[in-house]
């Protein structure tokens, strides 16, 4: 099953910009994965294995290194990333 999923990362610390990047990063280090981000989230396109636990590894190891943060998910059972084709889902 394809998975499509939209983002947002709110480190609740003045030094917000490196567990984002940090975050992100771990994301793309992930064979399979198709990551697009912008100014207010970041979407991740691919198997939903695959996503699920690399966001459960890289949200765990965000929250044990980086203190208290949010998370805001979206999640949609369909691959809607957008550089690949027009949807008709």
């Amino acid at each position: 099953m394809k998975l499509s999923v939209e983002i947002s990362n709110y480190p609740l610390n003045e030094d917000y910009i490196v567990p984002i990047k940090d975050f992100i990063e771990r994301l793309k280090a992930t064979d399979g994965l198709r990551i697009s981000c912008n100014t207010m989230s970041t979407q991740i396109f691919g198997d939903y294995d695959v996503v699920m636990d690399v966001l459960s590894q890289a949200m765990k190891y965000s929250f044990e290194h980086f203190g208290k943060m949010i998370f805001v998910c979206k999640f949609i059972n369909a691959d809607l990333d957008p550089v690949l084709k027009p949807h008709d889902d």
